[in-house]
Order: structure tokens, then C-alpha cells, then sequence
């Protein structure tokens, strides 16, 4: 399969996925799976690429800052293809989750339709280093709670894809979010992310209906302990840190 027959697959995947339904998930959990946007053997191959030192700028030891236990790797802007691909296809589709979002709290909605062009805006800020990642979990790993804001330039949504099966793979590391609703306790979400589906969720917030209209609820993401097995994950971020 050449490189452009491989992209338009890719992006008939992803065009193919019932956004209308999965915008309301979002809206109405903050979170939502796609179908499978990776076959088996697309994904054993992404995982691989973990090894290949030269696709990456630099790696994150998580128990060394305190960010949990694993280990993460920042690809550089010479992104393999199936990764620049899915983050091409994603971008329209979450676009205009992003946007209805930014009504709903009465915020600005800087995205331009073109990702390049956004891309560009970051770089002007400041915001120069690639964003894209490629995560390695093992038994006993995991990621604490967090957001992922890299600068003052931030996109609401990010995807997160996975790359090895639960329960043939690994154990245990299912995916979670801890909401802090307005004025009420903490709700959380426990996701399994199956291999080659994606998880759609909020970068930072989401707008939850209050007596006022819509507040934003701060929503932070993590894995649950690995048990058994490795676990790798591809992350695809749509703002530059």
C-alpha cells in the first residue's frame, strides 16, 4: 500500500465514524470512543516504533517527576505517517465539537479550519515543540491525574488511541477522568481503551449546564495501575507545548 493509499484509508476510518452521536457523548460525558481506526497489525507496528530513538525528541520518565510510573516519548515534527494522518483526519471532526463548545461558555474560538494554519499560530506564541506522543506502561505503571496544557494556546479535545489488547496484552490500565462538577462531588469515568479505537476527550474542561446557562467543568485524565503486560498508547494533541 502506497503512502497516499495508506492516508486516504486512514481518513475514510475516520470520516466513516458517526460524529453527530460521538458530539453528543462528548457533551454529555466529556469522553467518547470511536470505532476502530487501526487494524491489529497497524497498531503492533506503531507500538514498535517506540524503539526508534531518532522519531522522538526527547523522553519523560514518569516516576522522576512525580507524574506516576512509566515512560512516554515526544515524537519530533517529522511525524511518522499514520500518526500525521489520523491527526490531519481528526482535526475537522473535533473542530467543531471545539467550537460549539466555546459558544456554549461564551469564550473565543480561535481555530482556523486549516490544522497548519492553527499550527502556525502556536509556533508564533512560542509554542515550537511537538506535542504528539507515544506512551510505554508495564506492571505496576501508571499516570496521575492531569491536563495536558502546554501554553496559553490550547485546543479543547485531544485523542488518545490504543495499541495493545486488555486482557491479551495486559491487564488493568483502563483509562480514566475525574470531573469536578460545580458545586457537587467529583464524578469519575473508567474507560478500556480497546486496540486501534480511540478516545475522544476534553484537553482541559466542558461546558455542563448550570442555573446560568453553561460553566465550565474542570476535567482531568490518567491510567489506572497496569497489572500485567505493556501497554502503549499513542497520543495525538492538537496545540504544540
Amino acid at each position: 500500500m502506497t503512502t497516499r493509499t495508506a492516508t486516504a484509508v486512514l481518513r475514510q476510518r475516520v470520516d466513516s465514524a458517526d460524529w453527530p452521536a460521538l458530539g453528543e457523548e462528548l457533551d454529555a460525558h466529556g469522553c467518547a470512543l470511536t470505532p476502530q481506526l487501526l487494524t491489529r497489525q497497524e497498531c503492533r507496528e506503531l507500538a514498535a516504533l517506540y524503539e526508534r530513538h531518532e522519531l522522538f525528541r526527547s523522553t519523560v520518565d514518569m516516576a522522576r517527576h512525580r507524574f506516576g510510573s512509566g515512560q512516554y516519548r515526544y515524537f519530533t515534527h517529522d511525524l511518522p505517517e499514520p500518526v500525521q494522518a489520523l491527526r490531519r483526519a481528526l482535526y475537522p471532526h473535533l473542530l467543531t465539537v471545539a467550537r460549539g463548545w466555546a459558544a456554549k461558555l461564551g469564550r473565543p474560538a480561535p481555530w482556523p479550519d486549516d490544522l497548519d494554519e492553527w499550527l502556525e499560530r502556536c509556533h508564533a506564541a512560542g509554542q515550537v515543540k511537538s506535542s504528539q506522543i507515544l506512551l510505554r506502561y508495564g506492571p505496576g505503571d501508571w499516570n496521575a491525574l492531569h491536563r495536558d496544557l502546554f501554553g496559553d494556546l490550547v485546543f479543547p479535545l485531544q485523542v488518545v488511541i490504543g495499541l495493545d489488547e486488555q486482557g491479551t496484552d495486559y491487564t488493568g490500565g483502563e483509562f480514566l477522568l475525574v470531573e469536578q462538577r460545580p458545586r457537587a462531588q467529583s464524578r469519575g469515568t473508567s474507560t478500556v481503551l480497546r486496540q486501534g479505537h480511540g478516545l475522544v476527550f476534553t484537553t482541559r474542561d466542558r461546558p455542563v449546564r448550570s442555573a446560568r446557562g453553561f460553566s465550565a467543568s474542570p476535567v482531568r485524565h490518567g491510567v489506572s495501575t497496569v497489572r500485567s503486560g505493556r501497554r502503549h498508547a499513542l497520543g495525538l494533541v492538537f496545540h504544540n507545548a
